[in-house]
C-alpha cells in the first residue's frame, strides 16, 4: 500500500502567517526567526475549527432577523464585584473568556478564587490544570482557603481527554490553565504553537456554545505584553481580559480589551495579599496616598475608567538636555500626545521646550488614554519647567486643542463629585462644562477657555 506523502508548511509563531518555504523574516508581522516547520493534517474526520452550531447542538440555519427573539443574556454574579464590573455585570453562560497577563501576576489565583465562589453557590466547576499537578493545585487552594465538593480539579493537557471529561462531568463552568499547554493529538505541531492554540481554542469555543458552559482560558503573554499566539485567538473568544501590575507591588489592575457582552472601558483593581486577591473599594485613595506635597510637576486629574471616575496623579520632570536631541519619555500615557501638548505649550504659551528633556508618568501603574487628561498633562509640564508647584487641593480636567483652547469633556458631574469626596477644594475645568448642573458643596469650580488661562489660575493664582 502506497503511503501518502506528508506535506509540510512553515508558520509564524507570532502572527500565524503560513508559507510553503522557510523565510528568515515573517512578511506578516516583520519578526525574525519565527517561522517553524509544521506538518499539515489531512484527516477529513476531524471537526473543522469553525463548525457553527446552536446552543442545542443542532446545525445553525439562516433565519430572518424579524423572527429572532431578543432575550437578555443571563449572568452569574461572583463575590468579586470588580470582576463583575469588568465582565459587564457578571459571567455569561456559554461565553469563552481569555485572561492574559505576565507570569506570576496572579491569573491562577484569581480564577481559583472565582471557582470557589461559584462552587459555593452549588454550581459545578471544573478546574483543568495543564501546568500544575493535583497536589500543587491543592497546596494553592489550601493557602487561599478554597474547599468545596462542587469544585473538580483535573490535571490534563490532551484536548480529547478534556472534552470527554467535560462531557462526563457536565460542569457549568470550566477553567483551562493554560491554553498554551493544551494540545490536540491530531495536530502534529508542538503544544503552544500557533496551530495548536488555534485548534484548541476553536474546540473549546464549540463546547462553550453547544453546551452553554462558561469557559475561562488563561493565555501567556509575549515580551511585548500581548497574548502569545496569533491575533486570531483574540478574535475567536467573546471576552479578552488583561491582568496587569508589577510583580513586586501588591496592586493589580484587570481591564477588558474586548467584550461582546459589555464595555471595554471598565477597570477592576485588586490587592494581592497572603490570603489571595482582595478588591480595592476606592482606587482614587490608593493612587493618591503617596503624593508629595509642594512638588513641582505634579497634578491630579479625574479620569473616567468606564463608568467609574478615578483620580490619579500625573508627574512631569522637565530638565535641560545634555544631548543634541531632547529625550521624550512617557509611562501610562500616549507618547505622541505628550509631544503634541509640548508643541502647543511652545507655540501658544511661549514655553521654550525645544532644548528640554521630558519625562512623564502616571503614578500607580494606570494607563490613561482619554482626551480629558490633556490639560492636567500641560499644567504638569509647565509646573516642572517653571519649577512652580500647583496647589495640592486642585483637580484639573479638560481636553486641549491645537490652538490652545480647552474643550468640553463628558461626565463632568461624576468627575467633580469624586474630587469633592476626596477633599479637593478647586476643580479647573473647561468653561463650556460649567452650565446645566449643580456642583457639590465645599468645592469651587473655575472655568478656563485656554491653556494660558489655566496656567495663570494654577501656577500664578
Amino acid at each position: 500500500m502506497k503511503m501518502a506523502k506528508r506535506k509540510t508548511k512553515f508558520m509564524c509563531q507570532e502572527c500565524g502567517y503560513e508559507s510553503p518555504k522557510w523565510m528568515g523574516k515573517c512578511p506578516g508581522c516583520g519578526q525574525w526567526n519565527k517561522m517553524v516547520e509544521e506538518t499539515e493534517s489531512s484527516g477529513s474526520g476531524r471537526r473543522g475549527a469553525f463548525n457553527h452550531t446552536t446552543s442545542t447542538g443542532v446545525a445553525a440555519k439562516a433565519t430572518p432577523i424579524t423572527t429572532i427573539e431578543t432575550l437578555s443574556e443571563p449572568r452569574v454574579q461572583t463575590e468579586l464585584t470588580e470582576l463583575n464590573r469588568v465582565l459587564g455585570g457578571g459571567v455569561v453562560r456559554g461565553s469563552l473568556v481569555l485572561i492574559g497577563g505576565d507570569p506570576g501576576i496572579g491569573k491562577s489565583t484569581l480564577l481559583l478564587q472565582v471557582s470557589f465562589q461559584l462552587a459555593k453557590t452549588n454550581q459545578s466547576v471544573l478546574y483543568i490544570s495543564g501546568e500544575e499537578s493535583l497536589r500543587q493545585t491543592k497546596l494553592r487552594a489550601d493557602r487561599l482557603g478554597v474547599t468545596s465538593d462542587s469544585l473538580l480539579v483535573y490535571a490534563e493537557t490532551n484536548l480529547e481527554e478534556i472534552s470527554r471529561t467535560i462531557e462526563k462531568s457536565s460542569p457549568e463552568f470550566v477553567i483551562v490553565d493554560s491554553i498554551q499547554t493544551v494540545y490536540h493529538p491530531e495536530v502534529t505541531s508542538a503544544p503552544g504553537s500557533v496551530s495548536q492554540v488555534r485548534e484548541c481554542t476553536a474546540e473549546l469555543m464549540r463546547i462553550a456554545k453547544t453546551k452553554g458552559i462558561a469557559i475561562f482560558i488563561v493565555g501567556h503573554v509575549t515580551k511585548e505584553g500581548s497574548i502569545a499566539g496569533p491575533r486570531l485567538l483574540e478574535h475567536m473568544v467573546d471576552t479578552v481580559l488583561y491582568f496587569e501590575g508589577e510583580r513586586h507591588h501588591t496592586y493589580r489592575i484587570l481591564r477588558a480589551v474586548k467584550n461582546r457582552f459589555g464595555s471595554t472601558n471598565e477597570m477592576g483593581i485588586f490587592e494581592m495579599k497572603e490570603g489571595g486577591l482582595e478588591e480595592v473599594a476606592n482606587p482614587s485613595e490608593i493612587f493618591l496616598e503617596e503624593r508629595s506635597q509642594g512638588a513641582s510637576g505634579s497634578t491630579v486629574v479625574a479620569s473616567m475608567e468606564g463608568t467609574r471616575p478615578v483620580l490619579v496623579e500625573i508627574q512631569s520632570l522637565i530638565s535641560p538636555t545634555s544631548y543634541g536631541n531632547p529625550r521624550r519619555m512617557a509611562t501610562g500615557m500616549d507618547h505622541n500626545r505628550v509631544n503634541l501638548l509640548m508643541a502647543v505649550l511652545e507655540k501658544r504659551v511661549g514655553l521654550l521646550l525645544g532644548n528640554q528633556d521630558a519625562y512623564l508618568k502616571v503614578a500607580g501603574g494606570v494607563k490613561l488614554d482619554e482626551p480629558a487628561i490633556d490639560l492636567a498633562i500641560a499644567v504638569s509640564i509647565a509646573s516642572s519647567f517653571r519649577d512652580r508647584p500647583t496647589r495640592a487641593s486642585d483637580c484639573i480636567i479638560g481636553e486641549v486643542g491645537l490652538t490652545g483652547e480647552v474643550r468640553r469633556v463628558s461626565r463632568i458631574e461624576q468627575r467633580v463629585q469624586e474630587a469633592a469626596k476626596l477633599g479637593f477644594e478647586r476643580v479647573i475645568l473647561p468653561e463650556n462644562n460649567l452650565g446645566g448642573w449643580t456642583a457639590p458643596k465645599g468645592i469651587t469650580l473655575i472655568g478656563v477657555s485656554s491653556v494660558s488661562e489655566a496656567l495663570k489660575v494654577t501656577l500664578e493664582g
